[in-house]
């Protein structure tokens, strides 16, 4: 299955990969992110014609700026048959005495406000569009599962996701609309080198975690995208083999 699919957070990291994996699949795909130029880059025609591609520079905390990307797409395009709801924050890293009110909603505003309006406004086109339906896939990370040390904002947005998910999951049933979470833990990115150095554990410790191959994430994307609509992954869990997730703490 292909269609017309949206990727938040789509300038680098996993957002890139799982945006580049579906145009590479035939898809025609929004990328979007709050920097411009990192969004060009990520749609540079490769294995895919220039015009299947549109980058909307939007930062997903922004109502009117969400409302704007969809209306791009649907002016392009004239349906969404995807989001892949990817942007998020991690820090600044703090205990629940510890963290900032001001990095706590920002934390909050990116994380699960931003997912929330993106999906909102996918649901509103997937209602409307002929033939109705579509498909949300939301990232949720191990951390939806459990936590690691002085994680608070990202773990309690994390787990609302999961709240998100099924809540939409359920309503959208009518409408032929699916979603499901992708729970990520340690796929190698810019944002994960630190894993291999060393990062807190549960107690107290210091110890350097496996990754694995970003790709896989794009690949696991590519396999929920394309199911049709009358199956769905409702939660996938990937990992390196030997994180501590399982037994964590």
């Amino acid at each position: 299955m292909t269609g017309v699919a949206v990727v938040t957070g789509g300038g680098s990291g996993l957002g890139r990969g799982i945006a580049r994996a579906l145009l590479a699949a035939g898809w025609q795909v929004a990328v979007a992110g709050r920097r411009a130029d990192p969004l060009r880059e990520t749609v540079v025609p490769g294995s895919w014609p220039a015009d299947a591609a549109l980058a909307v520079p939007a930062d997903v905390t922004s109502p009117d700026q969400v409302a704007s990307l969809f209306a791009a797409v649907a002016g392009r395009w004239g349906r969404l048959d995807l989001l892949v709801n990817n942007a998020g924050v991690f820090g600044p890293a703090g205990s629940v005495d510890e963290l900032a009110v001001a990095d706590w909603q920002r934390q909050v505003a990116t994380n699960l406000t931003g997912s929330f309006l993106c999906a909102q406004h996918a649901v509103l086109m997937m209602k409307a569009q002929q033939p109705a339906g579509g498909r949300i896939i939301n990232n949720g990370s191990i951390s939806a599962h459990v936590p690691r040390p002085r994680s608070v904002g990202y773990t309690a947005t994390k787990h609302a996701i999961t709240g998100l998910t099924k809540s939409i999951s359920l309503d959208g049933r009518a409408y032929n609309i699916a979603c499901g979470q992708i729970d990520i833990g340690n796929a190698a990115t810019e944002l994960t080198r630190a894993m291999s150095l060393g990062v807190p554990q549960a107690d107290g410790s210091i110890a350097a975690e496996p990754t694995f191959d970003a790709s896989y994430v794009a690949d696991a994307v590519l396999y929920m995208a394309s199911l049709p609509l009358d199956a769905n992954v409702q939660f996938l869990t990937i990992t390196a083999t030997a994180m501590p997730f399982i037994g964590r703490g």
